[in-house]
């Protein structure tokens, strides 16, 4: 009995395919692009608020994102846990769906994000993006 051949490093295994483009967003790390989001555009779901600020045509060089959730979510394992979740939908969801030179905001709501199901929350961004968004052209 022979052991299964291993496939070459950077080639896909067997009924894998490597994504086209990273999956990776650009994360907002300064203060003041987490302000400039609080002065725009914004819409509340059930499990978080999600803020949106369109960056002028001079910086519109791919989306942004950002994740907070402020002590009121909970303890430092609660915060986390509602920012992984976050991450994860906004991973998902922006991908297709975000917009060059937007900055995205994510905050976490207490007592929701850390426990809404997947799903619902991942349909909230959805709907919260439409909403922001507008009407299709």
């Amino acid at each position: 009995m022979t052991p299964p051949q291993a496939s070459p490093p950077g080639t896909p295994a067997s009924g894998e395919t490597l994504p086209a483009v990273s999956l990776r967003l650009e994360t907002l790390k300064k203060r003041a692009d987490f302000q400039r989001a609080a002065r725009a555009r914004r819409v509340a779901m059930t499990g978080f608020i999600l803020q949106m600020y369109k960056r002028p045509d001079g910086d519109a060089q791919g989306m942004r994102v950002g994740y907070t959730c402020s002590k009121k979510v909970g303890n430092a394992v609660a915060r986390n846990r509602a920012k992984r979740r976050l991450r994860e939908a906004a991973r998902l969801v922006l991908t297709h769906q975000g917009r060059d030179g937007v900055d995205y905001v994510l905050i976490g709501r207490r007592d929701h994000t850390a426990t809404l199901p997947f799903d619902k929350l991942r349909a909230d961004l959805e709907t919260a993006l439409r909403k922001l968004h507008g009407p299709a052209r």
